[in-house]
């Protein structure tokens, strides 16, 4: 098929704009004419998130891609890592087959760090040799997120081998250092690690930067990272890059990497800077095959309507219309279920803690961050027992091992902010054992059961109240249109909201409370654990 394009084209690579006829054939851009025509119009290369977990979505890459390309999106770069921890090998071979039915193009990573830590149960294990195998594919296109970096800094053999088959392979090797500065951050990143997309605060990116590392601004559904880090891009405009790393899918519904785009020529950044990050920087860094709008690529890039509103017209993929004003052209395909549950219905005296000390060492969330903190509260005890204090917003924690039957591992947490009821997830990174919070005993096993017998989902539980999204493909995504599964998700998040949360996406910062390695404070199936000494911890202080 041949057409020709008629635009003010955005050349991100020479950076200058001209008014442009573009002719495609066959897939690729085979001419690009200079014309003198005044045009309503701009075609600029698509957007490429890159560093994003599809399965946060809720949704299989192949519905994904369906909303992502709305909004100018036209491909990914994917960690697969939440499958894998529920399914190893199988679990990213599922991604994979089930991305190659849609015209998008999702580029994923050999997950580095299954389980993440050994501090936790996960539903498999990717160990060196896994890695090597997954690297020398060419569906593999880096290593994904190194998370273990204790495991870097102090030289674990397993660690080391992972890494060094990356070099082997020639493939990129993302990080993932929250936090981390000084001698420890350059004995990091000096291993061949290139890319953070962790950084919390300025300093910390600015000091990344200056070593050389590639820093990626997140701003996803929990953590939003933004407006602490945009104003880098002036200084370091070769280096960022763009990503949502974890996106519900309400927000997905709504924006994807236009939404970094359009804030950030709000705020008065170079047009080629920011456009750069949300594309030409991510295809060179990874090396990808996706357009850039030059003669003999491929014709994947937008249609805009002005520099201003930004609103996104059209969405070309490999010379293919996929969306149109708002409108996916690409189909729901059919998902097999795969799964990985196996444990028992739980019972109110499963979440039975004994009080053993005066005061509770409580993880404090913090809006729109992955990091916690560390507080120190008075324990509240009934008969013997130490309960949630809703009145003080502190309010039991507990995790579920969902691959066998365990005992319940329980902590408080302070900043939920439920006055009443239970809020529970099967979505909880990394591992996707279920994370529940809640004011009672008695519907926080609710909640549980909920998951439980739907074999994965997110769910609320309020006396006489039951909500559930049930998510039956690796307990973490389901088959169902991206609508409905918004539709249903935003109605439990409105609904957490009412019981007092006062969080922006009390689910979704839900999700992170058992991911071990993000400082300060989180709650593993066993047990409470500091990040920063990266080793169990306490609950009470006698």
């Amino acid at each position: 098929m041949k057409f020709i394009v008629k635009a003010n084209l955005i050349d991100v690579v020479a950076k200058e704009t001209y008014a442009a006829e573009v002719t495609i054939e066959n897939s690729k851009i085979v001419y690009i004419k200079k014309i003198s025509e005044t045009l309503n119009t701009f075609i600029l290369p698509g957007f490429i998130d890159a560093h994003v977990h599809v399965e946060s979505s809720m949704l299989v890459p192949s519905e994904f891609a369906r909303i992502a390309v709305t909004h100018g999106t036209v491909g990914t770069i994917s960690d697969p890592h939440e499958i894998a921890n529920v399914l190893g090998v199988p679990g990213v071979d599922y991604m994979i087959d089930n991305a190659k039915q849609v015209p998008f193009h999702f580029y994923f990573g050999a997950p580095s760090c299954v389980p993440a830590t050994n501090f936790e149960t996960a539903g498999a294990v990717i160990d060196s040799n896994d890695i090597d195998a997954l690297l020398s594919r060419k569906e593999i296109v880096y290593l994904a997120e190194m998370m273990n970096f204790p495991g870097v800094i102090y030289k674990d053999e397993e660690v080391l081998k992972k890494l060094a088959s990356a070099k082997k392979h020639n493939k990129p090797i993302d990080g993932h250092a929250p936090g981390l500065m000084g001698d420890q951050m350059k004995h990091y990143f000096n291993t061949g690690i290139t890319t953070d997309h962790e950084c919390f605060g300025y300093m910390e990116a600015l000091e990344k930067l200056q070593h050389g590392v590639k820093v990626l601004i997140r701003e996803g559904s929990a953590a939003k990272n933004f407006e602490t880090l945009i104003s880098l891009l002036k200084d370091f405009p070769e280096q960022i890059m763009f990503c949502c790393d974890d996106k519900h899918p309400d927000n997905l519904i709504e924006s994807h990497i236009n939404d970094h785009v359009k804030r950030a020529l709000k705020e008065g950044h170079d047009l080629y800077n920011v456009l750069r990050a949300a594309s030409y920087n991510v295809v060179k860094h990874y090396n990808l095959p996706v357009g850039l709008l030059q003669t003999g690529d491929n014709a994947d890039f937008i249609e805009i309507d002005n520099l201003k509103d930004f609103t996104i017209l059209k969405t070309y993929i490999n010379g293919n219309l996929v969306a149109e004003n708002g409108n996916s052209f690409i189909q729901s395909v059919e998902a097999p279920i795969v799964n990985n549950f196996n444990c028992r219905l739980k019972q109110p005296s499963d979440f039975k803690l004994k009080c053993v000390g005066s005061k509770l060492r409580v993880i404090e969330v913090l809006d729109g961050q992955l990091i916690t903190n560390e507080l120190f509260v008075e324990s509240f005890s009934v008969n013997g027992f130490a309960e949630s204090n809703a009145e003080e917003d502190i309010l039991k924690i507990a995790v579920v091992n969902r691959y066998s039957d365990a005992p319940v591992a329980m902590a408080f947490i302070k900043n939920i902010g439920l006055k009443h009821g239970a809020i529970a997830s099967c979505v909880a990174h990394d591992c996707h054992n279920i994370v529940v919070v809640g004011t009672n005993d008695e519907d926080i096993c609710k909640a549980v059961n909920l998951i439980v017998k739907a074999k994965g989902g997110i769910s609320l539980a309020n006396a006489n109240e039951e909500m559930v999204l049930e998510l039956p493909i690796a307990g973490i995504m389901t088959n169902q249109p991206a609508e409905v599964v918004a539709e249903a998700y935003t109605k439990l998040d409105k609904r957490a909201k009412e019981l007092g949360s006062k969080l922006r996406a009390p689910y979704m910062s839900l999700s992170f409370m058992a991911l071990l390695v993000i400082p300060e404070l989180k709650l593993s199936d066993k047990g409470l654990f500091n990040g920063k000494s990266f080793e169990f911890t306490d609950v009470f202080l006698k």
